[in-house]
């Protein structure tokens, strides 16, 4: 497994940045930098269409809130007087700060001053560069709390803060990132007659393609552990045959050579959950548990954090409840379990919420977990939603413990979604894995349209569970296929032996819920029979309901004879597949270009589906960006 990194931020270049900011505290301050970064030359501008929000300067006076030193790097403030417009205008200062890197000790309480108003004073606070942030002093004779002026540092206390804008900075200005995406490789090709079964779980999480698209409109290229096949695949909606009366799900193959390897072919499993309409869904139990720590105080997180559970909240109807829980330095509880019915009582009490603190979440899912086995109920959606930028330690809690905590009360039926937010030490690893131990999904939230598909459009896929530890088994028949390659759930992948072993933990599928798979096959030549048997394996929800299979024999006679033979639903598969692979570096796409992959996703896009469209801008845009500008290394 690679692990990646950026660049380590010189000890020196950490001081001269330091001094200057220091040294301009007792000046005019020039603006900040604009949020978003000047797209690339040659790159053409983002569509408004697909862009529903922009990244705000730091909070005002009335929005800031309580900061605490630890997590907003309050310095140790000195006696003397706040002079109005100091601002942390440095763009190394200001992603030192939102990137939350440590450097503690390096600095002494008093190991730099700076002349700020007429009393002078302001230094390096005691941490220096704090646990989470860096702390300058401005005036204020107190330590710790403090409110953020409309022009800079307000007169409370001597806050140091630094907002989350991104300016664009030189790489070798850029402090270390830590690692956030675990690289899982790349599935090769297995010979059948050594290897007849692939066996994984379904995935219906979809986290890495809204990612993707968050760092392409920002015009940076995703890094290639973070680009995940079937979640880029799985994020389009496709028109699979419904299940027949009584059946959790139906299965449907199409097939056709590879525009790509005239050698092999293309093969799609798709299955297709049963949908359920809003009158048939259970009631359901939500416990939202945000993140309230300082690392979210921007538009793109806790605003839209806020935007999105009230367009949840909205959705829900007579029968529900919601509770909110907050965690930071502390945990919270922002409202026990109340009815829909006081929907205006839960509105405001997300609307109140605001950021500050350090980020402990082991103790806030303990809470959350607590508010939601209050309000449980047998045989209805019992669900906690973590909404967070992952950039989270997890307190006195091991993440061993807390993964069994979240293991134990999905058992018992309370699941998890975990739902990410905004970008810096965003720490996907962590959130797919949370929502994976807790039977539940795991989205990226980028733009108030996502948020929309997921809590609105989707809002019963993305809550009710109809069917759970979901398996798949592909039996390839030797006598027709020679070798074959699943393209991506590498991080899916289930032992043959353990296909039909109860107790092994697989995935679970929401009512209406799609879920697509795509083999890379080398078909035997003169073959006439069909390829082989797709078996899926799934319980029921519920504690210990037991295990059902199913069978689906993947007939010779669903491949076409060219992929412009195939439907367009097909072809956008294989563009979103394909296109993820180029994105990561997969070898077995390595003479493939972007520019054939957006012609290929330009030639399928469907009308009736705007996600089509964008697929193409997404591919066009990357294919203009230098290989070089990866987000996070």
């Amino acid at each position: 497994m690679s692990r990646l990194y950026r660049p380590s931020l010189p000890l020196d270049l950490a001081l001269c940045g330091l001094m200057a900011v220091l040294t301009a505290c007792a000046v005019e301050a020039e603006p900040a930098p604009e949020l978003v970064s000047a797209p690339s030359e040659g790159v053409e501008e983002v569509p408004d269409r697909f862009v529903e929000f922009a990244l705000a300067p730091g909070p005002s006076e009335e929005q800031a809130g309580p900061m605490t030193a630890q997590d907003q790097g309050v310095g140790e403030g000195k006696a003397g007087a706040n002079k109005e417009d100091v601002a942390a205008s440095s763009g190394l200062l200001k992603l030192i700060a939102s990137r939350g890197e440590s450097l503690d000790g390096v600095f002494g309480s008093s190991a730099l001053n700076s002349e700020v108003g007429d009393a002078g004073g302001g230094s390096i606070g005691s941490g220096g560069l704090g646990s989470r942030g860096v702390g300058i002093g401005g005036g204020g004779a107190a330590t710790g709390l403090g409110t953020l002026g409309t022009k800079g540092y307000g007169s409370s206390s001597g806050v140091g803060y630094a907002s989350a804008r991104r300016a664009p900075l030189q790489e070798s200005q850029l402090p270390p990132a830590q690692p956030r995406f675990t690289d899982y490789g790349v599935n090769g090709f297995v010979r059948t007659a050594e290897d007849a079964l692939s066996t994984f779980a379904i995935d219906v999480d979809t986290a890495s393609y809204s990612m993707t698209r968050r760092q392409l409109t920002d015009g940076y290229l995703p890094a290639a552990a973070s680009v995940r096949v079937e979640e880029f695949v799985n994020s389009f909606d496709y028109e699979y045959r419904q299940p027949a009366p009584g059946s959790p799900f139906a299965v449907d193959f199409e097939a056709s050579p590879s525009p790509w390897n005239p050698r092999s072919h293309i093969v799609r499993v798709g299955v297709q959950g049963r949908e359920l309409t809003q009158a048939q869904r259970k009631p359901v139990h939500l416990t939202f548990l945000v993140d309230t720590s300082g690392s979210m105080q921007s538009a793109d997180k806790l605003g839209l954090v806020r935007k999105t559970l009230t367009m949840l909240t909205n959705e829900l109807r007579d029968g529900d409840t919601v509770a909110i829980a907050t965690y930071a330095g502390n945990t919270s509880v922002v409202l026990r379990p109340t009815a829909i019915g006081q929907r205006g009582t839960i509105l405001r009490a997300l609307d109140g919420l605001s950021a500050g603190g350090s980020t402990a979440m082991g103790a806030g899912i303990d809470l959350a977990y607590g508010l939601a086995d209050e309000s449980f109920v047998s045989g209805a959606v019992n669900r906690v939603i973590v909404c967070s930028d992952g950039d989270a330690n997890v307190g006195q809690t091991s993440h061993d413990a807390l993964s069994a905590t979240i293991k134990g009360y999905a058992a018992k039926g309370i699941t998890l979604t975990t739902v990410g937010f905004g970008t810096g030490n965003y720490n996907d690893t962590m959130m797919e894995r949370l929502a994976n131990d807790g039977d539940g999904n795991y989205a990226y939230i980028d733009s108030e349209r996502e948020a929309r598909r997921v809590f609105v459009d989707k809002l019963e896929s993305t809550m009710e569970v109809i069917a759970k530890d979901v398996k798949i088994q592909v039996e390839w028949d030797p006598t027709q296929v020679v070798s074959y390659r699943l393209i991506g759930y590498e991080n899916r992948d289930i032992a043959d032996k353990d296909f039909r072993d109860d107790k092994v933990d697989a995935g679970e599928i929401g009512a209406g819920h799609q879920v697509t798979a795509l083999y890379d096959v080398m078909l035997a030549e003169g073959g006439s029979g069909p390829l082989g048997t797709v078996r899926v394996r799934n319980k029921a929800p519920g504690p210990e309901a037991p295990a059902v299979e199913r069978d689906f024999a993947l007939q010779r006679s669903v491949i076409r004879g060219s992929v412009g033979e195939t439907s367009a639903q097909f072809r956008v598969a294989l563009a979103s597949a394909t296109f993820a692979e180029v994105l990561r570096g997969s070898p077995f796409v390595g003479e493939v270009s972007l520019q054939q992959v957006g012609a290929l996703a330009a030639e399928a896009q469907r009308a009736e589906y705007p996600a089509d469209a964008e697929l193409v801008w997404l591919i066009r845009r990357a294919a203009g960006l230098p290989r070089d500008n990866v987000a996070v290394r």
